[in-house]
């Protein structure tokens, strides 16, 4: 069997999690491969709307297994908010959803650092959703990230060493952080949350599905143009959009790669700062805002709004 992958061909927001929701009956496994809660995918069930940010859009379906991939970066107080509301709501997230060990965890120091670099970078600032997610990601790629799997092993003092170094770093930019040990209180109450997980080797797990002949959905984040190599960078996001992420985001060879669906809306829109060549600021651009509902699903923003960019 081969993965198919469902990717975002603009900015993002392009109704990917609706379109996962409708397509996971026809799959055995869904499974995120990117990202983290900076992308905000909502559905709507009997008039009760859900975001979801780090947990696949699969889950609302008919007990398929759900997988945070090695690629997602992780915010465990967030986690714990949205798993939290799922459970309340009748979902046994604890039977369907497995977490990668190597998923890299977004700290409270992740979360100070963020703001103070887009501080810093005063009007050429690229309009993070202030989540983390970038520091976090520069961790990994520089060798000094926190992962999941290290909750069993010298956790303490990894996490110490980590906070150290940010610390350092905050200071270097003369950021002071405020009410850190009640963040991190909560922080340290979510990972032990976390642990009540299925936490589990998932590109062993993807491929066991493979073999067995299982069908699997592999769910991309943000947008092609958003891609840290081929968007529009720098005002781009910190992780591989394309369907190539899903290979190392989930440990699957280019070779099992089935079908790609990429998924466009009929008009453009963008969160942040970044070129937009067709964006609108006329009566048209708001009234597309008002009736496509464009505000981030994450942040509350309003969308810029503009025409369908072909080229």
């Amino acid at each position: 069997m081969k993965v198919d992958v469902l990717l975002g061909l603009q900015w993002g927001d392009e109704g990917k999690g609706k379109v996962v929701d409708v397509l996971t009956p026809r799959y055995d496994a869904v499974a995120r491969f990117q990202g983290g809660p900076n992308a905000g995918h909502t559905l709507e069930f009997e008039d009760k709307k859900y975001v979801l940010r780090s947990i696949p859009s699969g889950i609302f379906q008919h007990g398929q297994i759900n997988i945070i991939g090695n690629g997602v970066v992780l915010d465990p107080v967030l986690f714990k908010q949205e798993a939290e509301e799922l459970e309340k709501s009748g979902v046994d997230l604890r039977s369907i959803l497995k977490i990668s060990k190597k998923v890299h965890l977004i700290t409270p120091t992740h979360r100070l650092l963020d703001a103070a670099n887009e501080k810093a970078k005063g009007g050429k600032k690229i309009g993070t959703t202030g989540k983390g997610i970038g520091p976090t990601y520069t961790d990994k790629i520089s060798r000094n990230g926190l992962r999941l799997g290290d909750v069993f092993h010298n956790f303490k003092e990894k996490y110490s060493a980590l906070r150290q170094r940010h610390l350092g770093q905050l200071e270097a930019l003369g950021a002071t952080p405020e009410n850190l040990d009640e963040l991190e209180e909560k922080w340290m109450d979510a990972i032990e949350y976390i642990k009540g997980f299925g936490i589990v080797d998932s590109e062993f797990l993807i491929n066991s599905l493979l073999a067995e002949g299982k069908s699997v959905l592999c769910e991309g984040a943000q947008g092609t143009l958003l891609d840290i190599d081929f968007g529009s960078y720098p005002f781009v996001t910190s992780s591989n959009t394309i369907s190539a992420g899903a290979c190392s985001g989930l440990g699957v060879a280019p070779n099992k790669i089935g079908e790609v669906f990429g998924i466009f809306k009929a008009y453009c829109t963008r969160v942040g700062s970044g070129p937009f060549p067709t964006e609108l600021f006329d009566e048209t651009g708001k009234r597309i805002r008002d009736l496509g509902h464009e505000y981030g699903a994450v942040t509350g923003r309003e969308r810029r709004c503009g025409w369908i960019d072909l080229v």
